[in-house]
């Protein structure tokens, strides 16, 4: 069922504290504007635990006006909604203006811990970005982000947060006429390489925005001298490779394929942002593919970090005359940074795949997770099974391994793994706990995801919630939730495609 709004009250006591550093610091990024009217307005699902880190008033954002403002149609006091202008490099292509086509952000919220937090709404109406869009969002899709980005949070993978949806009242134009919806999103911040790649070609804006990058999510760096080889704009970039490096591997561990890696999609901050044509691995394949524009495989699975080490490449050009006066000695500073990528990435992922097999901390030869992945990738085992299916493996229960592979198949790999796990010192049940606690048994399984927002679009939230409940507790086993743990039917899987509806 959807959320009853409550009696009116002042959305001051909702969305108290606003403010809006971006938009006052870097007007030459902004565009002051107001979000479309929403007809009627109905709120769909709203994110309490989040509301409540974030100091907000749950019981008050559900009120008439805190649904005006979660929607768009009215901003709280104070608050200065912009559209943010961005450039970015689309499959390969450079596209010199793009920009908040049907997105608004409101404003900043402060942690307690001092950090700002952009809310930010998507589907909001048209902007000077349109570009011949009509500005909104629908049901289907913002669910989509809403369960996805809150699954990918209660992985531990960084990511921005969605704090609520609300239909519209509005039928949209797609594939037909859909339900208009909007999304609140919560994030670190929207910078993102698109943002550079706009600014470097605006003249004087390029430093006061990189100042604002550093102050806003690398400080430690701030104090550095401007230009030399102690360049703060270089340990800036040198700290942007690594977040990034670090958030590629953990996608690669929990078999998330992206879809649509342009650079204004790649966040400065670290955190995934836009869910639109994502997807999760059934079958371990490298060369998996989803998105249904990605015609090419460029955004494949196993393509993700080196696409990533590429919008970071773009990156590395903005910053060039920020790091030094000569042209070369800047290009040998950020190339040496760049060239870091490859191995800071191999830590991550070996690190993580350790810790998947029951080796945290400790040096596993690489050979033997490459022969795993051959053994996943050769029978077209399911990726987050698996690893469920060893733990319980360790344990002395062998069904679950072998209705994913014959014994005949894993024998000699599995006795190597025992080897790394004896030569770790590690006991046998300390290692199957210690895998249950990074290996999920739920995540947005495709089938389940699509199945959940054609019932949503229809008007019954039932499915939705039910999915939601289940992949915000990924590790927690419950026997009610059996049917979300396995992979979907083959027809299914066959056929499936996603589209960039977000």
């Amino acid at each position: 069922m959807a959320e009853t709004p409550h009696p009116p009250v002042d959305t001051k006591a909702a969305i108290a504290g606003l403010e809006s550093t971006f938009a006052d610091q870097l007007t030459a990024l902004t565009v002051p504007w107001q979000g479309a009217p929403a007809p009627d307005p109905n709120l769909l699902v709203l994110n309490e635990q989040l509301a409540e880190s974030l100091h907000l008033d749950a019981e008050t954002l559900r009120t008439a006006e805190g649904v005006a403002v979660l929607s768009g149609t009215s901003a709280p006091p104070g608050a200065k909604p912009v559209a943010m202008a961005y450039a970015g490099h689309q499959f390969g292509g450079y596209t010199p203006l793009l920009g908040d086509g049907r997105a608004l952000l409101l404003g900043e919220l402060k942690t307690d811990d001092g950090r700002r937090i952009d809310l930010h709404l998507k589907g909001s109406g048209r902007t000077p970005f349109s570009r011949g869009g009509d500005g909104f969002a629908v049901v289907g899709p913002m669910l989509r982000e809403y369960l996805v980005s809150e699954a990918m949070h209660a992985l531990g993978i960084p990511t921005t947060r969605s704090l609520s949806v609300v239909a519209t009242g509005q039928a949209v134009r797609r594939n037909g006429l859909e339900p208009g919806a909007v999304l609140a999103r919560i994030a670190s911040s929207h910078l993102r390489v698109g943002t550079f790649e706009f600014a470097v070609r605006q003249g004087q804006i390029l430093q006061p925005l990189a100042d604002y990058a550093i102050a806003r999510h690398y400080p430690a760096v701030a104090d550095l001298p401007a230009q030399g080889p102690d360049s703060r704009y270089l340990a800036f970039f040198d700290a942007v490779v690594d977040a990034q490096a670090s958030l590629v591997a953990q996608w690669m561990l929990a078999g998330f394929v992206h879809g649509v890696m342009n650079t204004d999609n790649t966040t400065i901050s670290g955190e995934t942002i836009d869910y639109g044509p994502c997807a999760f691995l059934d079958a371990f394949d490298p060369n998996a593919v989803f998105s249904s524009i990605d015609r090419g495989g460029r955004y494949a699975f196993g393509n993700q970090p080196a696409v990533l080490k590429w919008n970071l490449a773009r990156l590395a050009e903005t910053l060039l005359t920020l790091i030094d006066s000569e042209p070369d000695t800047a290009i040998a500073a950020v190339t040496e940074v760049l060239n870091t990528f490859d191995a800071r990435y191999a830590s991550h992922y070996s690190a993580g795949m350790a810790a998947k097999l029951g080796l945290a901390g400790a040096v596993v030869e690489q050979e033997l997770t490459d022969d795993l992945l051959a053994l996943l990738t050769d029978h077209g085992v399911d990726w987050t099974s698996t690893f469920r299916a060893l733990a319980d493996e360790l344990r002395g229960d062998s069904a679950a391994l072998d209705d994913l592979l014959s014994r005949e198949r894993t024998a000699s790999w599995l006795q190597r793994w025992r080897g790394a796990l004896a030569d770790a010192g590690v006991a046998l049940p300390e290692a199957a706990d210690a895998m249950d606690r990074v290996n999920p048994i739920y995540i947005p399984r495709n089938h389940h995801l699509d199945a959940a927002l054609r019932a949503a679009t229809e008007g019954d939230l039932g499915p939705f919630e039910t999915l939601l409940e289940v992949v915000t507790h990924p590790f927690e086993r419950r026997d009610e939730w059996s049917e979300y743990s396995g992979p979907a039917p083959l027809v299914f899987s066959e056929n499936f495609q996603t589209f960039c509806g977000t």
